[in-house]
């Protein structure tokens, strides 16, 4: 094969297409019609003598060659994207740039306060589009089209770029009329009531099953290793609505210690050390290395360290 003769088109097709699995939404993502996008197909089975999707009963299924393919093409095109981008100055103080940042509800309501502040006084004009782990893929990430993902990740692409922002403890959160908050220990842990939240991640979420303790999460896998297992009574993804319960049905909220220090002024809770160990988590921030050398994203970058600094 000479490289020489290859329509680079072809590339970003075969990208696309194995991301889509379908004809259709490949041509409606690259904005070309169905023809196009079937005559691209064509092409790249003719350049790869391979079929590269196969249509099966679970829809269009790529074959083994388009499999090992798919990240080699994702790389050559993230690292071309980024060679084009042009150098360009950045003046916070003028921008009217928005930055889109998807975080869970624990990120933004621990980090957010802080960089805002720092925001209004830097570059008051610049604008913050939150979204939650719901309203974004990887694929958004890694195209650009989010600047940055600010969560707790168990596994990520390996061509993200990443930075920890903090490591956290654990807390539990507890009515100050909870009747255990006087004698509080494992064996009264153990016989509460207990509210379980996390969100980890991206996408829309599962149902979860209180058996299964590896999708449980840190919490759970900590009691699991000592042989011991808390009584769920509510499964939640929002922090606060966890908090809440804690408070109105007597429940135990075992959550990150920064969520659970939003509530260290209010009379109406009590928190205290889990009466077990459970290792600490990471927030980290991820964004595309289609932005790692753009200027004003390398500005928002130390802009949120400083302000994970602050809420320290």
């Amino acid at each position: 094969m000479n490289i020489s003769k290859i329509d680079l088109n072809l590339l970003i097709y075969l990208d696309v297409l194995l991301r889509e699995k379908n004809v259709t939404r490949a041509a409606s993502r690259l904005n070309i019609t169905q023809p196009a996008m079937s005559n691209g197909l064509k092409r790249l089975r003719t350049l790869f003598n391979d079929p590269i999707l196969v249509r099966t009963s679970d829809g269009m299924v790529p074959t083994e060659r388009a499999r090992s393919l798919a990240p080699v093409i994702r790389k050559i095109l993230l690292e071309l994207e980024e060679a084009l981008q042009g150098e360009e100055e950045f003046n916070e103080k003028n921008s009217q740039r928005v930055f889109r940042i998807m975080a869970s509800d624990y990120a933004a309501s621990t980090l957010f306060p802080s960089l805002l502040r720092k925001i209004n006084q830097l570059a008051p004009n610049i604008t913050i589009d939150f979204m939650t782990p719901s309203d974004v893929t990887f694929h958004d990430v890694e195209a650009g089209k989010i600047d940055m993902a600010i969560n707790r990740f168990d596994e990520l692409p390996q061509s993200f770029h990443q930075k920890t922002i903090w490591r956290d403890t654990f807390s539990c959160l507890l009515s100050t009329e909870n009747e255990i908050v006087s004698d509080f220990n494992l064996a009264t842990y153990l016989a509460s009531k207990h509210v379980w939240v996390s969100k980890t991640g991206f996408g829309v979420g599962v149902g979860m099953d209180p058996k299964d303790v590896q999708k449980l999460g840190w919490v759970d896998e900590a009691l699991a290793r000592i042989g011991k297992k808390r009584d769920i009574k509510v499964f939640t993804r929002n922090y606060h609505v966890a908090m809440q319960l804690a408070y109105e049905d007597a429940l135990v909220a075992t959550l990150p210690t920064k969520a659970a220090l939003l509530h260290k002024n209010d009379a109406n809770y009590t928190i205290l050390p889990p009466p077990f160990e459970i290792p600490d988590i990471e927030l980290k921030m991820i964004w595309s290395p289609l932005l790692h050398h753009d200027a004003s994203h390398i500005w928002f970058r130390q802009l949120v360290i400083e302000a994970a600094k602050e809420s320290s």
